[in-house]
Order: C-alpha cells, then structure tokens, then sequence
C-alpha cells in the first residue's frame, strides 16, 4: 500500500475512505486505532494520527472520547461525490477537450464508451 510519491498521512486517510467505500467499514462503525493502523502498516502512531483527524476535519469520522474514532453517518455518500466529482476534473475534462481537439462529438465518445464497455 506504501507509495513514496506521496505522504503517508494521505495514504492513511485514503485507506479508511476506500474501506468506507467498499464497506468495510459501515457507517457508525469503529475505525481502527491510530496504534492498530501503525503496528499494520509499520508507521509512527503520529502519522497514522495525522491521517485520521484529517478525515475528522473533513466530516468523515467523528470521535468519541476514550472510546475511538467512528464513521459518520452519510460518509459514503459523501466520499463517493467528492471522487466522483475528482474523477471528473482528473480524466472526463481531459477527455472533452481531446475530443473537442480531435473533431469528436459528445455522441461519438458515448458511442466509444459504449463500445468499451461491450468488450470487457
């Protein structure tokens, strides 16, 4: 899971949402403890912190005191917009304007999605 391009606090955060994601963990469930996370992945207990309150900051869990962190209600849908709308800026807009380039309508890439989508 460890990528060196990028920090390990985001890798951590990103992998409590994608096990938000798939399910998991449920909505209202309990997350894994900042020491679990570390021991699993072999990382300072600070850095696996840093990754769990920035997903506090961002609404997608909450804490209750002496007890842990937890899902919030609503998380999943969230995460699944906030990616929906990345993946957006990431690989559609790239897309319209290769296509806009290229002389390639709108209608033709559903037609080549359509495609794709028949061959898998």
């Amino acid at each position: 899971m460890i990528d060196n391009g990028r920090p390990l606090f985001q890798q951590i955060a990103e992998f409590i949402e994608n096990s938000i994601i798939d399910g998991t963990l449920p909505e209202e469930g309990q997350v894994p403890s900042t020491n679990e996370l570390a021991a699993f992945h072999r990382i300072n207990p600070a850095t696996a912190a840093k990754g769990l309150n920035q997903l506090v900051a961002d609404g997608i869990l909450y804490k209750k005191r002496g007890i842990g962190m937890f899902v919030t209600s609503g998380a999943r849908n969230a995460l699944r917009f906030r990616r929906r709308e990345r993946f957006a800026r990431q690989f559609i807009d790239p897309l319209v304007t290769e296509a806009d380039k290229l002389g390639v309508s709108i209608a033709e890439l559903k037609t080549m999605l359509d495609q794709r989508e028949g061959a898998r």
